[in-house]
């Protein structure tokens, strides 16, 4: 005799329910996280400037730098980029003006080093008392 009942064998099922609540709470969690990232970031103002017009005044020395890198010191190009000829050509140019201010123009496009290159070259001489020119925002605008 066979005292074994015929069960007939269930398939397993898988409970969806747990799943879609665990990946519930990783959604809210993620949502969550992602609203705060925002607030952690740096907020950056960016300055903008009433210009006035250029004007010629004897305790300026104007250095323009171009986007390629070149360098004019009062409207005179500088031959060479480094370091050692611009602290030469601005001591020149600072050369018995007492408090001279040194006022750089730097173009959009121009790489950091080159702003950098001409505050350490006016670090080398003296120059402490330093300015960087903007255009109004109507004039970059109008661009």
């Amino acid at each position: 005799m066979n005292f074994r009942r015929h069960h007939r064998q269930e398939e397993p099922e898988i409970n969806l329910i747990p799943f879609i609540d665990v990946l519930l709470v990783i959604l809210i969690f993620l949502m969550l996280s992602t609203t705060n990232s925002r607030f952690t970031e740096l907020q950056l103002t960016l300055p903008s400037a009433d210009a006035e017009k250029m004007r010629e005044r004897p305790g300026e020395i104007i250095v323009a730098i171009g986007s390629d890198g070149r360098y004019m010191i009062n409207r005179r190009a500088v031959d060479g980029r480094s370091v050692e000829l611009l602290v030469a050509e601005l001591s020149a140019a600072a050369a018995g003006k007492a408090d001279t201010v040194l006022i750089i123009s730097a173009d959009a496009l121009s790489t950091h080093q080159s702003v950098i290159n001409v505050l350490d070259a006016a670090r080398r001489v003296g120059l402490t008392r330093l300015s960087f020119a903007a255009q109004s925002g109507d004039a970059a605008a109008a661009r």
